[in-house]
């Protein structure tokens, strides 16, 4: 089964890669952005084949490790 987890700053948590993304896509001419955050992409390949087990664990993986949840929020997908 895969995992994708897209984590994400929260908002309202200063973001300056997203500036910076912004503004290079302003200079690039790519006028009207009015906001860009960034975040990143973790896939994961799991030998668990029940969906609610690799979810559970998945969600410990992301307390534990893969998000700060104090600045961060994460959404996991599964694919079987």
């Amino acid at each position: 089964m895969k995992a994708r987890v897209h984590v994400t700053l929260k908002p309202g948590v200063l973001d300056p890669q997203g500036k910076a993304i912004e503004h290079a896509l302003d200079t690039l001419g790519f006028s009207g952005i009015q906001e860009a955050r960034q975040g990143k992409l973790i896939e994961l390949n799991l030998a668990e084949s029940d969906p609610e087990t690799a979810r559970a664990q998945v969600e410990e993986m992301c307390r534990k490790l893969l998000a700060n949840t104090v600045i961060e929020n994460y959404a996991i997908e599964l694919e079987a």
